[in-house]
């Protein structure tokens, strides 16, 4: 009789490993570092408008600088087809600000640092759940050696801008932070 229970615990413990050997590839645990929370069977397709300049200051090139890094983001992070046209999502918006003001003030009252900040209006509008709109603007910066000629060093600031303003508009928006 202690034969018979040991062979059925015995019994009974393989069917319970073999069970959790074949339920664990059901089971997964999922990261996404780059933060798209994106439903793909509800959303598909986004629409990026121009961000024209609307700032006091104007730096042509930025507008490019900026649409390319926004589209080539999204390309790499979501798996969203970018259409022209009606689309699930829609980006657009307007580069606000572009503006130079002097940083650490040495003792012989000259700046020693220059910024360069950035400022970009977003309108995002989820067109399957208006809860999900987003009207914000976000702003970046970057301060460089006031002995520089601003000719010199922005096109690597407006990258390095652009860039950072791009990260934290996905967030705000497709990444659903």
């Amino acid at each position: 009789m202690a034969s018979t229970n040991r062979h059925r615990n015995i019994i009974r413990s393989l069917l319970i490993a073999v069970a959790l050997i074949a339920a664990a590839p059901a089971c997964r645990i999922s990261y996404k570092f780059n933060g798209s929370a994106l439903d793909y069977t509800v959303y598909r397709t986004i629409h990026v408008s121009e961000f024209p300049i609307r700032a006091a200051l104007v730096y042509p090139p930025l507008q490019q600088t900026f649409e390319n890094e926004l589209l080539d983001y999204i390309t790499r992070n979501t798996r969203l087809q970018i259409v022209d046209g009606a689309s699930d999502l829609q980006l657009e918006g307007e580069i606000t600000g572009y503006s130079l003001s002097p940083q650490a003030v040495t003792e012989n009252a000259y700046a020693s640092q220059t910024r360069l900040t950035i400022s970009v209006r977003v309108k995002y509008i989820d067109n399957k759940q208006e809860n999900k709109d987003v009207d914000q603007t976000f702003s970046a910066y970057r301060d460089f050696d006031s002995s520089l000629m601003l000719n010199d060093v922005q096109d690597d600031l407006c990258q390095q801008i652009a860039k950072e303003l791009v990260e934290l508009i996905f967030n705000a928006t497709l990444g659903d932070w």
